[in-house]
């Protein structure tokens, strides 16, 4: 296995030597269930779930305990029933020994009740909806099928939610009865929905944002005049406006009361926010260095609801200043044109002043998912080994983004895969022809006992129409870093000069695995694997590999994670510390 999987196994047992013990103290009452197996089991055991209270300190309420035993039996039947048991034997023993008690249950769950007949029908003005007929043709019993309970009520609850859904808001179930003969061991269900007539939309009224063009704020409607009414499009059309962070009440009520003709009136009612803010921001990375951020913006610029930012860095290694204006789309609020401009110096293992302009079309294709085309203006002079230059570029590209996380502050699944392919020509006015792609993703998946696996991986390719050009320096790859190679320093990996300096390089190859554990509420306790480097070659890749623990610790301002990683595969390795703090004022 050799002496780095010895040093992946020796971080796995540190990592699992320092969670929380878990409790195996005995209690004072044992409950056994045998005859079951599966749900039905467990189901079984949150019936005979003690009470709380019956043991305090220790010690039990004998006479309490003894009333649970003689009511035991009842318990278990009851819980047995969903899943198709209802003649079930059970016999319930309370046993003692030194001040500890047992409480046995022997159950013999006999032959489950079957459904000899099955009658699932749809009535009123919705009979005809396909889906509605999809769900009945899919009712998850059958004839001959086990009676069981939950597929019943879910499949029910499914058919209601579906006309809803669809507009049939008088929906209402004529018959939802299901007959047991215990001793034939057979069940008759008899459901009948009526859908009742369909609602539609009657169109909106919006109220209390004066300042935003009725146009503009119609952007956030998930609905039209005419469409079938539906509760999640309301629900939507609230969270529309609740994420344009442009309001801070916002009150949607349809008025069903007021409907005619089964046309349903809306009413939107905003309470506007501040449309300017000013937000400073302080943190520190070990790639960076201390950091201070400010950022302003004003959410209405003109009247019309664009956007105007500005935003100010300032870090031992990167000093910038960007500002942008961003056009809302006129129909999809999550779709703009914008204007960036882009000021900065920065200072690794090469020096860089930049200067670039870039216009911007980004259109949504649906939740988390931006594509956008730009073309970027940009002039960069920068000094990089013994190499003086500068660069002038005309860049048209494309992105795409696609990310779905459940929860922003401390995520427990999710994915984000990024795609940006560039290219540009001496034809156009820039001093190096190339076509370069980027490609990065990451996955977030949860395992069992609180771990969480996170993988992620980045590939950057550079082909140029002149091998012996150079390309300007933030358009080269390097790595190492905290987010990068982890037990390098930032940006310390890749090609040399003659000198020895690190230059960068046209292709990049990185990727990390790690493996989390989460602790009590706030914190977590990592182990992770990271490889990768830049080079110009695919003929000569030499692959650097670092690998740690990590602690982390989650605000709502921002996530503390610390690293100590270890260098592998070189001469004379070394730890390095990575640390990292945001937040946000």
């Amino acid at each position: 296995m050799g002496n780095k999987g010895a040093y992946l196994i020796a971080m796995l047992i540190a990592l699992f030597a320092f969670l929380p013990p878990v409790s195996m103290a005995a209690e004072s009452v044992e409950i056994v269930v045998t005859g079951v197996e599966d749900e039905a089991r467990t189901n079984v055991q949150e019936a005979l779930a003690l009470p709380p209270g019956m043991v305090r300190e220790g010690k039990v309420d004998r006479l309490w305990l003894e009333r649970f035993a003689r009511q035991a039996p009842d318990r278990v039947r009851t819980a047995l029933q969903p899943f198709g048991y209802y003649n079930a034997q059970v016999e319930t023993n309370l046993s003692e020994e030194r001040g500890y008690f047992r409480l046995m249950a022997r159950v013999s769950l006999g032959e489950p009740v079957r459904i000899a007949a099955l009658d699932v029908a749809l009535a009123g003005a919705g009979a005809g909806e396909g889906r509605l007929k999809d769900l009945v043709d899919v009712f998850p019993l059958e004839k001959g099928d086990i009676l069981l309970q939950q597929p019943y009520d879910q499949a029910k609850g499914g058919l209601e939610a579906a006309a809803e859904e669809l507009g049939f808001l008088d929906v209402r179930f004529t018959a939802h009865e299901i007959r047991i003969d215990p001793p034939r061991t057979s069940a008759r269900i008899r459901l009948i929905m009526d859908t009742g007539e369909r609602y539609f939309f009657d169109g909106a009224t919006i109220e209390g944002a004066p300042d935003y063009p009725e146009s503009f704020l119609r952007r956030y409607l998930s609905f039209k005049s005419g469409e079938p009414f539906s509760y999640s499009r309301l629900g939507q059309t609230q969270l529309n406006f609740n994420n344009s962070e442009r309001f801070k009440e916002i009150i949607v009520t349809p008025h069903k009361g007021e409907a005619t003709n089964n046309t349903i009136p809306v009413s939107v009612q905003l309470k506007q926010a501040y449309r300017r803010s000013l937000r400073p921001g302080l943190g520190y990375g070990t790639d960076t260095g201390g950091r201070f951020s400010l950022r302003y913006r004003d959410l209405n610029m003109l009247h019309r609801g664009h956007e105007y930012y500005a935003n100010l860095f300032i870090s031992q290694r990167l000093q910038g200043f960007a500002s942008g204006y961003v056009i809302p789309d006129a129909d999809d609020i999550r779709s703009s044109t914008s204007l960036q401009l882009n000021l900065q110096r920065e200072e690794t293992t090469y020096v860089s002043r930049l200067v670039a302009l870039e216009l911007d079309k980004n259109r949504s294709f649906g939740r988390g998912e931006l594509g956008t085309a730009y073309i970027r203006l940009q002039r960069e002079s920068f000094t990089i080994g013994s190499e003086n230059s500068s660069s002038r570029l005309v860049l048209p590209g494309l992105r795409f983004t696609k990310d779905h996380y459940g929860d922003l502050i401390r995520p427990e699944r999710g994915f984000r895969y990024f795609f940006d392919v560039r290219g540009t020509h001496q034809l156009i006015g820039s001093d190096v022809g190339l076509i370069q792609l980027i490609t990065e993703g990451s996955d977030l998946m949860p395992l069992p006992w609180r771990l969480s696996l996170h993988t992620r991986a980045k590939v950057g390719l550079t082909l140029l129409n002149d091998p012996m050009a150079d390309l300007p320096a933030s358009l080269r790859f390097f790595a190492g870093g905290d987010q990068s190679v982890r037990g390098y320093s930032y940006k310390s990996l890749g090609p040399r000069d003659a000198t020895g300096e690190v230059v960068g390089g046209r292709h990049l190859l990185v990727g990390s695995i790690e493996l989390e554990r989460a602790l009590f509420k706030d914190w977590g306790l990592s182990v992770f694997y990271d490889i990768g480097n830049a080079f110009n070659s695919f003929t000569s890749v030499k692959l650097y590999s670092g690998a740690g623990v990590g602690v982390h610790y989650y605000t709502r301002v921002g996530v503390v994670n610390l690293s100590i990683a270890r260098q592998l595969g070189v001469d004379n390795p070394a730890f390095h510390i990575h640390f990292t703090i945001g937040l946000e004022l």
